[in-house]
């Protein structure tokens, strides 16, 4: 899914608020406060949201990955389990169970997009669009990599960048809940963000290893990373950039993520699935 930079967090809040203080002490001994076109009520604001981003405890941001999961689930037309994609999506995640210690579920979305997410709370949802034009292995690659998100936070922190980026906090705020106070438009909103937001390139590289290594530990085959990011990269070349193969067109070099899973894989010994073209 497409996620976010790291923004440094803790330090936006302090410079937010240092700067929501220096301008009420200004305004308290400067009587033409207004002439300088500061709006305190936005910077107060400002201030006041980075905080309350801050003291989100992870089950607080996990009831609301929840909620959102559960809206996006409703807003989108799921393969039922008699489905050859639910069916075929099974037999390439079987035993896949968790991810330090986060269950994992997994669902199709019936669309001709071409993308896959995992949510913080375990959940990774694969589009038919993608199953559609790619193979089991090149699936089982975009799914490793989507997992390696989860383990390194980097969904979550995505999240409540999403949720600093709203008005979803003033809700929390004012009702003393999470779940209870998300909207539909809310839940909409969070899907915006979450979507026109990037993970940096470290996070991309650190997801890559963590799912070569999740694969490799669960006695899936790595070389399934390379063979999607294979396939992605034939499909930009290709002129297909929507979806996924638009998210990663901003992802590290593409040539240098497969070099770098192919490397791994002949230095651990493993070898190629049958009619993998890579070497």
């Amino acid at each position: 899914m497409t996620g976010v930079k790291n923004f440094g967090l803790a330090r936006k809040i302090r410079s937010l608020a240092a700067a929501a203080t220096m301008a009420t002490a200004s305004c308290l001994m400067l009587s033409g406060c207004s002439a300088t076109g500061l709006n305190m009520s936005s910077l107060m604001s400002g201030a006041t949201k980075a905080i309350q981003a801050a003291t989100v405890s992870d089950s607080e941001i996990q009831n609301c990955v929840h909620e959102y999961i559960t809206y996006s689930d409703q807003q989108n037309k799921i393969a039922p389990a008699s489905s050859e994609y639910s069916r075929r999506l099974a037999r390439l995640t079987d035993g896949l169970t968790s991810v330090d210690g986060i269950p994992l579920n997994f669902k199709v979305y019936l669309t001709n997009d071409v993308n896959a997410f995992a949510c913080a709370d375990g959940s990774v949802r694969v589009y038919s669009g993608l199953m559609d034009r790619m193979t089991d292995d090149e699936v089982l690659g975009v799914i490793g990599h989507e997992i390696g998100h989860v383990a390194h936070k980097d969904t979550k922190n995505a999240f409540k960048q999403a949720l600093l980026n709203s008005a979803i906090l003033d809700g929390i705020a004012s009702t003393g809940s999470t779940a209870a106070a998300l909207t539909q438009s809310q839940l909409a909103q969070i899907g915006t963000s979450l979507v026109s937001a990037k993970y940096s390139r470290s996070q991309e590289s650190n997801a890559d290893d963590y799912g070569y290594d999740f694969l490799k530990a669960n006695g899936k085959n790595p070389w399934t990373m390379a063979m999607a990011f294979s396939k992605l990269e034939s499909m930009e070349s290709a002129g297909q950039t929507s979806g996924m193969a638009q998210m990663f067109s901003s992802h590290p070099a593409t040539p240098e993520r497969i070099q770098h899973i192919v490397d791994r894989c002949h230095k651990d010994n493993i070898a190629p699935p049958a009619g993998c073209s890579l070497k």
